[in-house]
């Protein structure tokens, strides 16, 4: 005769899968060799955690339930392997501390669950009520955002993958979530925006929190400063000493003609009031617009030009 797996877990063979996890969950911490001292601890927890990895497979427990353990074990009739169950041969891989691993999480999940005394401590109030839980780290993600959705306001959406605890109360499995954030105008870089415990889930922990760190994209004509908005107008000497008009187009559409009646030296540089980014506390008033130059001088100059030009700023 096999082993009883049913009798190992001491549960009835009709018991459902949360039946099969807490009984596991119960003797594998009552079995487990770093706390019990009795000899035999070893090999029967290494009986419980093959029995939970027959039990809590759907496949192996159909086999199993209808073969035997020497039909699990030994392979089943090609005839029989449309059951669903599998026609090879089962073999327990002998790792019993890798199941307890997997079934409470972590790489060193027995640590969390006994304090100094060696009580039993279940991190979310413990069997005795004791448990003390820690928070993981905060996880920090980049956020890129145009001078557009800065100057605006916009909504992001953005899908994390995390991992949460089943119904069951004991395993886990990777779930997606869409997390929304809602862009405030004039949002400055460095602006962090934090979703509290939306990190991976787990018996005897906290969940991380998420923190986005706002980022500017690099825009095609602007750059910012502070509230202020940096434009860079290219232009020719003759502009330069004669004035002119620069167009730019705005964030949000709009054209605007800017005289510019004085002479453009290299340091020169024209504000223009109200056109800058919106401030987040206030967004109805804005920085300044600063239109800055790029004097193009001519490479060559012949000497009727240089004539010329010499005869215009002499003074």
């Amino acid at each position: 005769m096999g082993q009883d797996y049913y009798g190992i877990l001491s549960i009835i063979r009709n018991a459902k899968d949360a039946d099969i996890k807490k009984a596991y969950r119960k003797l594998a911490l009552k079995y487990h060799p770093d706390k019990n001292s009795d000899p035999c601890a070893e090999e029967k927890f290494l009986q419980i955690a093959e029995a939970y990895d027959v039990l809590s497979d759907l496949r192996k427990k159909a086999t199993y339930d209808k073969f035997g353990e020497e039909g699990l074990k030994g392979g089943i009739p090609p005839e029989f392997g449309e059951t669903g169950a599998w026609t090879t041969g089962y073999t327990f891989h002998g790792n019993a501390n890798k199941i307890f691993r997997d079934f409470f999480g972590g790489d060193n999940p027995f640590a969390d669950f006994f304090d100094v005394k060696g009580e039993v401590n279940l991190g979310f109030g413990g069997l005795r009520g004791r448990g003390v839980k820690k928070q993981d780290p905060a996880i920090e993600r980049d956020l890129y955002l145009s001078l557009e959705d800065l100057y605006h306001g916009c909504m992001k959406k953005i899908k994390i993958s995390r991992r949460v605890i089943n119904e069951d109360g004991h395993t886990s499995s990777i779930k997606d979530k869409i997390l929304t954030i809602h862009v405030k105008q004039g949002w400055q870089p460095g602006t962090k925006i934090t979703f509290p415990n939306e990190g991976d889930q787990g018996p005897n922990n906290i969940p991380a929190d998420i923190i986005f760190i706002v980022k500017e994209k690099a825009h095609q004509w602007f750059c910012r400063e502070g509230n202020d908005l940096i434009f860079c107008a290219s232009i020719s000497l003759a502009k330069a000493l004669t004035g002119h008009t620069v167009e730019i187009e705005t964030l949000d559409g709009r054209f605007l003609s800017i005289p510019i009646n004085d002479i453009v030296h290299p340091k020169y540089s024209k504000v223009v009031p109200g056109e800058g980014m919106p401030f987040s506390k206030d967004p109805l008033q804005k920085g300044n617009l600063v239109i800055q130059f790029n004097i193009q001088f001519p490479k060559k100059l012949t000497p009727p030009k240089k004539k010329l030009i010499n005869q215009a700023l002499h003074v």
